[in-house]
């Protein structure tokens, strides 16, 4: 047993017990019991602990998305995403750092850095699967973007194949048809159509 460390927040939820089965420098798999504002009664419930991560959208000077087409293992398919990565300086990181990490990762995955006159706004965070994990992903939308000089600099990690831009009638055929599935995506685009940053009509050019 980890701990029985009380752990409370301000608004009622108790953590009773901690029990770490599963830990590697990506996450960790834990078994706890808990008090929430609406159970008295403890819950047993098995959380995944993973680091904050940061999602971009990249727009150019024309108003077009780019999107790279990365491998991914565990679904064994190849699929066009929004540039994202895990936040790995701090424990809970404050706005710069998120900042400084979302810029690192549009650089390194798509070769782009904001313009001159560019701006990096900050558009919430979401939850990418609350019934099981902690993680967060951390929205942003970086416009105008351009080339950047130092060019790519893919992770070992990763399986980048391609990366472009897309209008947003493309995008729309894409989301309408499947084609653009995961989560990432799907939220930061309906971030942006919400705050009025972009459009998916699909009369849009």
């Amino acid at each position: 047993m980890d701990s029985k460390d009380g752990t409370r927040s301000e608004d009622g939820w108790l953590i009773l017990s901690s029990e770490t089965r599963f830990e590697n420098a990506h996450l960790k798999v834990v078994d706890v019991e808990m008090r929430t504002p609406a159970h008295l009664t403890p819950r047993p419930w098995t959380i995944v602990r993973r680091k904050a991560a940061v999602v971009i959208a990249p727009m150019t000077s024309e108003g077009k998305l780019v999107l790279i087409r990365q491998e991914r293992l565990p679904i064994r398919e190849q699929i066009w995403e929004m540039p994202a990565g895990q936040i790995d300086e701090t424990p809970e990181p404050d706005q710069r750092s998120i900042e400084a990490v979302a810029l690192r990762e549009l650089r390194e995955e798509t070769g782009l850095e904001l313009a001159e006159d560019g701006e990096l706004i900050p558009l919430g965070h979401y939850f990418s699967s609350p019934g099981f994990t902690d993680e967060r992903g951390y929205f942003f939308l970086a416009r105008p973007v351009q080339a950047s000089a130092a060019g790519r600099a893919y992770n070992a990690s990763e399986s980048i194949l391609d990366c472009r831009s897309f209008t947003a009638q493309e995008l729309n055929r894409m989301i309408r048809e499947n084609e653009i599935r995961d989560a990432n995506t799907l939220s930061i685009c309906a971030r942006l159509v919400a705050c009025g940053y972009f459009s998916l009509d699909a009369r849009s050019s």
